[in-house]
């Protein structure tokens, strides 16, 4: 909702806003997971649900004070609703085409345009066609997602397996998710300045899909470095550990030798969710806005299905050896270096078709010229919001003289 109201801004701008509203989002994680994470462990493990409870319930009641000023009632028709009605219409279209009718069309969507039989303007089409070039970007999103899923999975095993003792203080398992969080915290200022920096015309900041691209190598590189260590992490002897009123036997190594796997995860979210929020919020026409990043948050959460389709996949396969119930028994490092192996692929397919979201400029206005009613009334507006910031700045510059 947030995004709804820099409809008008530059590209720095946006980076800025997404920079900073993920580091507030991982800022609150810093405190859950400190905090929450250890009254659960060490505290009492019931009184854990009340806090996040009262939480929401409070947000909900915030919410509902200020919902008026938080509703955007679009102008006519619902986006989601049409751009679906796109894809069915043109499905229909093309059976039927195949069944009774002759010609071709240069995309398969462009049957959903009136002129060609379908029920859809010609600007309705295109904007969907727009979004659909974006379709590779959230596709490829699914294993990056999996990988970050390890965290919560395969990365809270290790970490519960390994010694947790500090000094003879019972650290909580959550401290390394607060490590991966803190590359996040430390990396967005940092780019912050870098985009204050490279705002000048003679120097360029890397662009999105660049930071994504890295994002996705840093993502494979934990993946590998976390199957290597848990090699290392099976050759320490093993010590007794009580977890939550459970006694384990663990390793004797100590959970922040884990720490490179964590922090690499950390660079790649600083990378990879605001760059991607940018694409999906520029390359799309500002009516489609909303559902493109609607569509990149379902990939986010069909990445997390695909990490458990997985884990479940290759337990079944290896018969439990690849992500066993003890890990001292079974060689999960192998389940870590496939991971590892399909993210590096994932990377380059990435990287192969990245030159599609360099530009962030060009693909929206090529579709956009591919209507020429669209492009008049595209120029028509600009005229009306020249005039009218003059206008406002006329009144400004006599108010300032009154003043």
């Amino acid at each position: 909702m947030a995004a709804y109201h820099l409809q008008s801004c530059d590209q720095p701008k946006l980076l800025s806003f997404f920079n900073w509203f993920y580091w507030m989002v991982n800022l609150n994680s810093t405190v859950v997971f400190l905090g929450i994470a250890y009254i659960q462990q060490s505290v009492a493990k019931n009184l854990c649900f009340l806090i996040p409870f009262t939480s929401v319930l409070l947000a909900l009641i915030a919410l509902h004070m200020v919902r008026n000023k938080l509703t955007f009632r679009p102008k006519k028709g619902s986006s989601l609703l049409t751009t679906l009605g796109v894809f069915l219409n043109s499905f229909k279209m093309c059976c039927l085409h195949y069944r009774h009718l002759s010609g071709d069309v240069a995309n398969w969507l462009d049957r959903a345009k009136e002129n060609n039989g379908g029920c859809y303007s010609e600007t309705s089409v295109e904007n969907v066609k727009i979004l659909v070039k974006l379709f590779p970007l959230f596709g490829l999103q699914l294993l990056y997602r999996a990988c970050i899923t390890q965290i919560p999975s395969g990365y809270y095993l290790q970490t519960m397996h390994s010694n947790l003792k500090l000094n003879g203080f019972l650290l909580p398992v959550a401290v390394m998710k607060v490590i991966s969080i803190l590359p996040v915290l430390i990396l967005a200022p940092l780019l912050e300045l870098l985009n204050t920096y490279y705002q000048s015309p003679k120097k360029k900041l890397p662009s999105p899909a660049t930071f994504i691209t890295m994002g996705h190598g840093c993502a494979a590189l934990s993946a590998l470095l976390a199957g290597i260590s848990e090699i290392h992490r099976k050759d320490y002897p093993e010590v007794e550990q009580t977890l939550s009123g459970k006694v384990l036997q663990v390793s004797s190594m100590t959970c922040f030798q884990l720490t490179p796997q964590y922090i690499l995860l950390g660079v790649a979210e600083a990378f990879v969710t605001p760059a991607c929020s940018l694409i999906a919020f520029c390359l799309t026409p500002s009516n489609l806005r909303g559902v493109s990043l609607h569509f990149l948050t379902l990939s986010y959460g069909g990445g997390c299905f695909l990490g458990a389709f997985l884990i479940h996949l290759l337990y079944f396969v290896s018969g439990g050896n690849f992500y066993p119930n003890n890990l001292s028994s079974g060689n999960m490092e192998r389940f870590f270096f496939i991971l590892a192996t399909l993210m590096a692929i994932n990377t380059l397919v990435f990287w192969r078709i990245s030159q599609r979201y360099a530009d962030l400029s060009v693909e929206l206005s090529s579709g956009i010229k591919d209507s020429p009613l669209s492009e008049k009334l595209l120029q028509y507006k600009t005229c009306l919001r020249f005039y009218d910031t003059m206008e406002r700045s006329d009144t400004l510059t006599s108010m300032e003289t009154v003043l």
